[in-house]
């Protein structure tokens, strides 16, 4: 009973993790900038226009679209020269204070996980035979190999990259025969969760209607 119950917390807390965090830097963001900032918007307002029900609505709106704007231009300056710079810049200084460091590299890694969108890189989930004979990893196809190495192993091949457990984004490229790799019923998305929850959060089998 006990045993099973630890199970479900750390399944709801690793799915829940990323989720959480995101709503509580919204949480911040709304207030300590957007809050303010709307106040600032309608401080010219008389006081008692500005308490009643109606504009408490809409100050928050106000403070809700700023917050928008914010994000969205944070994601837009991200991809130009300076916004990388500033980005990258703010992880080093992250990254040299003890503990915030390991927090932060831990959501990120996890959001980024649940957050891509890995159906698009990679074309299944599959097992395969690894790292010796009798033991078995998930990994993702991500091509067929064709040309040189195909030809010098004599057989069709394919790329399977193998993540590494908890942090999905280092791991083992392995090209592999097409007849030593088995292909699973889970989607990649799926295989990533089962993959940095360290076989936690397990995919349900998916039935399989018969035509």
């Amino acid at each position: 009973m006990l045993a099973s119950l630890r199970k479900s917390f750390i399944t709801g807390f690793v799915l829940i993790l990323p989720i959480g965090i995101t709503l509580f830097f919204i949480d911040l963001m709304l207030r300590y900038i957007g809050a303010p900032a709307s106040r600032v918007l309608f401080c010219w307002m008389d006081a008692s226009i500005r308490n009643t029900s109606t504009m408490y609505f809409v100050i928050n709106a106000v403070s809700i679209c700023l917050v928008i704007i914010i994000i969205v231009l944070v994601g837009f300056l991200s991809k130009l020269f300076l916004g990388k710079m500033i980005i990258g810049l703010t992880e080093k200084l992250i990254n040299h204070v003890p503990f915030v460091n390991t927090i932060y590299k831990t959501v990120k890694q996890v959001i980024s996980t649940f957050g891509a969108n890995h159906d698009t890189a990679f074309s299944k989930t599959v097992l395969v035979e690894y790292p010796k004979e009798g033991s078995y990893a998930i990994g993702f196809v991500s091509s067929k190999f064709e040309g040189e190495v195909s030809d010098k192993i004599g057989e069709p091949v394919v790329n399977v990259f193998v993540p590494t457990t908890p942090n999905p984004t280092s791991g083992f490229l392995l090209v592999i025969p097409k007849r030593n790799v088995t292909e699973l019923e889970m989607s990649v998305t799926d295989g990533m969760k089962f993959i940095i929850s360290g076989g936690i959060v397990t995919p349900p089998r998916r039935k399989i209607t018969k035509k």
